[in-house]
């Protein structure tokens, strides 16, 4: 399978990124991968392959550019519960320095980028992300509803904030079909009913599930809170999602 490893320009310097797509001479659905907290690593990779797998030419780029290339910080093949607390701590203060105006410059950069590929289609694309890249997507879909057709968010961190941009806030501007896959505790009952309020009342197509006995991180199979189960039932979600928004609208 082909993959390339891109630098991405953005107004705040180049981004590097890593992309998969099938090996196939023809045009391909675009997607827009944004990671978990922990950035681009083989796990992240390995997820774009298995999309190309599928027929789709998958982008991830390096949330934290600004501070270099990734991995931004040492990460152990496995992230257990014995350091996750940690890598999180050095992490999350390049989150919080992420601000709603800099993940627009990157989103629209990402996508200016993403859809000029030779091996992208036209068309719009899909945009998916885990932990906090949930709510960067989300972010993503709202400001580009013209360019966007599937958005999904997996054990999504800040979606649903005291914010005046809270990303649930802005979901009037969404024309996405759209997804939440929700491990128990990501977000509180008042805040789940919140956020379905929000999509029901902009008329948005979507399901917000909550996977039993799943915890946060469920997706990653380099972290103790992986379940097969939920992974499972995330691409039982994500798959038919872009399907039906980027291959048979």
């Amino acid at each position: 399978m082909p993959t390339e490893n891109l630098r991405i320009p953005t107004p705040d310097g180049h981004a590097d990124a890593f992309a998969a797509f099938p090996d196939r001479e023809e045009r391909h659905p675009g997607v827009l991968l944004y990671t978990d907290i922990f950035g681009v690593r083989s796990e992240l990779r390995e997820r774009a392959h298995e999309l190309a797998d599928h027929g789709y030419y998958v982008l991830v780029p390096n949330l934290f550019h600004r501070h270099g290339p990734a991995p931004v910080v040492e990460l152990p093949e496995h992230i257990g519960e014995d350091v996750r607390p940690e890598l999180v701590g050095r992490l999350l203060p390049r989150i919080e320095e992420h601000t709603t105006a800099r993940v627009l410059r990157d989103a629209d950069a990402y996508l200016d980028f993403l859809t000029t590929r030779p091996e992208v289609g036209a068309g719009p694309v899909g945009v998916l992300g885990y932990c906090v890249g949930a709510a960067l997507a989300l972010r993503t879909a709202t400001a580009h509803p013209d360019r966007v057709a599937a958005v999904a968010g997996f054990h999504p961190g800040f979606l649903v904030t005291d914010a005046a941009d809270s990303p649930h806030r802005l979901v009037h501007q969404l024309t996405a079909r759209a997804h939440f896959g929700l491990a128990e505790g990501d977000l509180s009952a008042e805040d789940r009913e919140e956020l379905v309020r929000a999509l029901d009342a902009a008329g948005v197509d979507h399901t917000v599930e909550t996977y039993p006995g799943a915890i946060h991180g469920f997706t990653m199979s380099d972290t103790d809170a992986f379940d097969p189960a939920a992974l499972q039932r995330h691409w039982d979600r994500l798959l038919p999602l872009l399907d039906r928004a980027l291959t048979h609208d």
